[in-house]
């Protein structure tokens, strides 16, 4: 059984959240830890690159340094090697709900989308670093549900205009960001039973009732949460 399947997470559960800047994931990530948390479910809510001292300091660099693709992909998968054996797979041990600001389908989205670089590479990167002895080598470990906030690059810079000042990855054209998008739509195709797209374009509100929705069918949330 595939750990993209929620039933095969026994001990945990896995959510990621994915999207270009401006879509809104940070407040919906949020609100839903909330309730899972009012459930009484313990929530670890973490972010990549990130997570840890050693991939935090390594967030810096990727956001901030000059840097080749190649270069640019060992450090964001090295960062995931330290988060998940730090924290990602010692919270699903522990039963709780992982929350995850991005994953691996970010890497294929900006590294392979935006910068072009080769997916073959990335999957030997991915398969590497998420072979988790959790998971006894059976398999990837992969988030149990990929959240997509899809949003139109267009919107994501309008709202994103006088936020704050550009990293090194805001700062790109909108056709980097369209191939960004066009990234997370392979990975979506690909993988589609473990990926819930969401339309970003619309009231804060309506986003956030689909994403309750969306876990309630799945049962992992109560309608009156």
């Amino acid at each position: 059984m595939s750990p993209s399947s929620p039933s095969s997470t026994p001990t945990g559960l896995f959510v990621s959240f994915e999207g270009i800047d401006g879509a809104g994931k940070s407040t919906h990530i949020a609100h839903l830890a909330e309730a899972f948390q009012a459930q009484g479910r313990v929530v670890t809510q973490t972010r990549e690159p990130g997570g840890t001292p050693l991939a935090e300091k390594l967030r810096a660099m990727v956001l901030g340094d000059a840097m080749d693709p190649l270069t640019e992909s060992l450090l964001v998968f090295a960062a995931r090697r330290d988060h998940l054996i730090t924290v990602i797979e010692p919270a699903l041990a522990r039963g709780e709900a992982v929350l995850c600001d991005r994953f691996t389908d970010a890497t294929f989205a900006y590294q392979g989308g935006g910068r072009g670089f080769d997916l073959a590479v990335l999957t030997t990167l991915e398969q590497w670093v998420q072979a988790t002895p959790a998971l006894q080598g059976q398999a990837l470990r992969q988030p149990d549900l990929t959240v997509w906030f899809d949003l139109a690059p267009e919107i994501a810079a309008a709202r994103l205009a006088d936020a704050r000042a550009p990293d090194r990855f805001e700062s790109q054209p909108v056709a980097f960001f369209q191939a960004v998008v066009a990234g997370y739509a392979a990975r979506a195709t690909a993988q589609p039973e473990r990926f819930a797209k969401i339309n970003a374009d619309q009231p804060r509100e309506q986003v956030w009732q689909d994403l309750h929705d969306h876990f309630v069918q799945r049962g992992w949330l109560n309608k009156s949460t």
